[in-house]
């Protein structure tokens, strides 16, 4: 039997993929739960509206997430905190920290699990990091950790 998932399902396909699996399954399982419907011409002709409005929405989302992170690669972020000798840190920054400043300073929520860190930063200094904004866009920013 034909069907279009609604959802991911696995070992079967993604949402919007048109698979052929068994009647029982179908029946069974797929339907009854919301993951799929019958592939008829209607239901396929509707899914390839969704995709082509949803395909639309995608390119709208990158373009705006291009344009964060060009804007977030041309400025600067500056956190204040406390040091001791030699300018080392009375803890560290991390993720958390940079994603509280870039909200701060520039106006933009970025979620602390998009700020990659290859080890928390434990000094005083200027720091390239990695935000992955959108799942292809990544903007390298540049963190100066400075003594308050």
């Amino acid at each position: 039997m034909l069907v279009i998932l609604k959802k991911d399902v696995k070992g079967t396909g993604r949402a919007g993929d048109v698979v052929k699996v068994s009647d029982g399954y179908a029946r069974n399982m797929l339907i009854p739960k919301g993951m799929a419907v019958a592939a008829t011409d209607k239901n396929i002709r509707s899914i390839e509206k969704q995709k082509a409005v949803l395909e639309e929405k995608r390119k709208e989302e990158k373009i705006e997430a291009e344009k964060i992170a060009s804007d977030l690669e041309e400025n600067k972020i500056e956190i204040k905190i406390k040091t001791g000798d030699n300018g080392k840190l009375f803890g560290s920054i991390t993720a958390m920290d940079i994603s509280k400043a870039i909200m701060e300073q520039e106006g933009v929520d970025i979620d602390k699990k998009k700020i990659q860190l290859k080890s928390p930063i434990k000094q005083t200094g200027e720091f390239e990091v990695e935000v992955k904004i959108y799942p292809e866009v990544v903007a390298k920013v540049n963190v100066i950790v400075m003594e308050n």
